[in-house]
């Protein structure tokens, strides 16, 4: 609708007698054929409306391809303002707590005293899997996990309808801007541009929607990661964790890399995106905008 409405408001710019025609064509019952307009209309103007698509063949002659489209491009340009930016939903306290709580884990890499409290008490759960399991099978299962309860949270916690809206909103400016420039409005491109700056708020917004669902995703994947690390720096010496990876053979989890990044952490990540993909499909989970 949005399109046809700029494809209207330029025919109009650069021909306001085509505005008298199209209302009269939209009070009209039925389709329209060239030898009943023809009367109001010249052939360039009704060539102009096949061309833009605003008319397309019906059954017996042509019809307009959205009615509402052109009403809008029709109206008054103040009609068509953009209204109000949606209200940003407000991180409560315990979305604080979490983004606190998740800054605080991170700590965890580089002070030794907490990275011997989160592992340890990650290891209480995950102790037992070890023992059974070999530490790469332990890793992809916390993959496996991780990326459960980040489809989860992220489908629960972001607001979808506001984070469309906020696209929708930046979309149609985009094509104003570009209709005003085709018809060499300068007034117009100002406005836009304008608009354009107040608009700035609403990539805040959506950044801020974005990351509510990621305090609670990293307050529960932070120390997971810790517990990772803090196995293989203290439990594991060089050789226990052997595993064959392809195109780089056997490679030994606590001192093998790929790049510049250790083994562990890449096949952490490529278990977790491919999961994480599968459960999205699985379960019909969307989690980004339309």
């Amino acid at each position: 609708m949005a399109r046809t409405a700029e494809k209207v408001r330029s025919l109009v710019a650069e021909d306001p007698e085509l505005a008298d025609a199209l209302e009269d064509f939209l009070d009209r019952e039925g389709e329209l054929r060239w030898r009943d307009v023809k009367g109001d209309v010249t052939s360039g103007q009704w060539g102009r409306l096949l061309e833009k698509d605003i008319l397309v063949e019906g059954e017996d002659g042509f019809t307009f391809a959205d009615p509402e489209g052109v009403e809008d491009g029709l109206a008054p340009e103040e009609e068509l303002d953009m209204g109000d930016s949606p209200e940003s939903s407000s991180w409560s306290k315990w979305d604080k707590l979490a983004a606190l709580g998740s800054f605080a884990a991170i700590l965890g890499y580089n002070f030794q005293p907490i990275q011997n409290t989160i592992g340890g008490a990650v290891d209480l759960f995950l102790g037992p899997l070890d023992a059974v399991l070999p530490f790469y099978v332990v890793v992809m299962a916390l993959a496996v996990l991780t990326g459960l309860y980040s489809t989860l949270l992220q489908a629960n916690l972001t607001d979808m309808d506001k984070m469309s809206e906020y696209q929708e909103r930046a979309s149609q400016l985009k094509e104003k801007m570009e209709a005003a420039k085709e018809r060499g409005d300068d007034a117009e491109v100002e406005r836009l541009r304008e608009k354009q700056m107040e608009a700035f708020g609403d990539q805040a917004a959506m950044l801020k929607e974005q990351f509510r669902p990621m305090a609670w995703i990293m307050l529960l994947t932070i120390p997971a990661f810790l517990w990772m690390y803090w196995k293989l720096g203290t439990l594991y010496t060089a050789g226990d964790v052997i595993m064959t990876l392809p195109l780089m053979g056997e490679v030994d989890f606590k001192t093998g890399r790929a790049l510049v990044f250790p083994v562990w952490i890449i096949w952490y990540m490529v278990c977790s995106f491919s999961f994480s993909n599968i459960i999205r499909k699985a379960l019909n989970i969307q989690t980004t905008p339309t």
